[in-house]
């Protein structure tokens, strides 16, 4: 009987979630595309290709359909199967945007060093084009990838400035965008490009100093952030030895289940509050 039950939820579940979809269709559609496009988004920045990737989208949605009725089926609880299929559902995405991100700070970390190079370069007599495939051959990864794209996209006919506005685009590095607009201004008029660079350099190096600084600062508190995340569940495993019969229930009654998804939740969005809060912003 209790098998039979089970099932009959299963399919009473199956037959919600459908008229759920059918109801909500224009806000499904709406959320697709977004994530479709934050993901093109980021894995644009990470150099992968994107042609496919609206199939692995619903692919990816079809395999958290699946793991939510498989979870529900072996632990035999609906409220962890909902809290896990929203864990391994979300964490892709989550490792995609962290992977860009890292790459995003990288480039803008080795900018100010390309823009010193770029102007010696150009001191030295070498046009524009000329030094931009100098700091394509000498510069470290991964923004040697962006300036080999620059040239390469420019010896095959793309104007400079095309080039330019689309790396700015593909980047979404504001210290970039100051570097191709110092650009950009010069080759239109002909102004002292060096000395321009030189400066936003300055200003760049100056703005990692004090982002260093801080992170340095902040660099306890952020720890304490991940220990906060921790702590809450190895005080749980304390409790399994202190008092196992209570510490039970939590799991193998709804009310229980659904006190520790409300708790995990919560502690996921301290972490990243706390994250978000000793982020340093100049």
């Amino acid at each position: 009987m209790g098998e039979e039950m089970k099932w009959l939820g299963t399919l009473m579940m199956g037959l919600a979630a459908g008229t759920a979809g059918l109801l909500c269709r224009d806000y499904f559609a709406a959320a697709f595309n977004y994530v479709e496009q934050d993901l093109a988004d980021k894995l644009t920045r990470l150099r992968y290709s994107t042609r496919r990737l609206r199939s692995y989208v619903t692919l990816w949605l079809i395999a958290m359909g699946a793991s939510f009725f498989g979870f529900w089926l072996v632990l035999d609880s609906w409220i962890f199967a909902i809290v896990i299929t929203l864990l391994l559902s979300g964490l892709p995405w989550y490792v995609i945007r962290r992977l860009a991100e890292y790459r995003r700070q990288k480039i803008e970390d080795q900018l100010a060093d390309a823009m010193v190079t770029l102007a010696n370069a150009i001191r030295a007599g070498l046009s524009l084009p000329q030094a931009l495939e100098m700091l394509a051959a000498q510069s470290p990864r991964p923004i040697n990838t962006e300036f080999h794209q620059i040239v390469g996209e420019y010896k095959l006919g793309k104007t400079l400035e095309r080039t330019l506005l689309e790396a700015k685009d593909r980047l979404k590095s504001e210290n970039f965008a100051l570097f191709a607009a110092a650009m950009l201004a010069s080759h239109e008029s002909g102004g002292r490009l060096n000395e321009t660079v030189e400066r936003i350099a300055q200003s760049v190096l100056e703005l990692q100093r004090l982002e260093r600084k801080i992170m340095s600062e902040t660099a306890q508190a952020r720890k304490s952030a991940i220990y906060m995340a921790i702590v809450p569940a190895f005080v749980l495993v304390v409790y399994y030895f202190v008092d196992p019969e209570n510490t039970r229930l939590l799991f193998v009654t709804a009310f229980g289940q659904f006190i520790l998804a409300i708790a995990l939740l919560l502690n996921i969005i301290a972490y990243f509050w706390a994250r978000k809060i000793l982020s340093p912003d100049i």
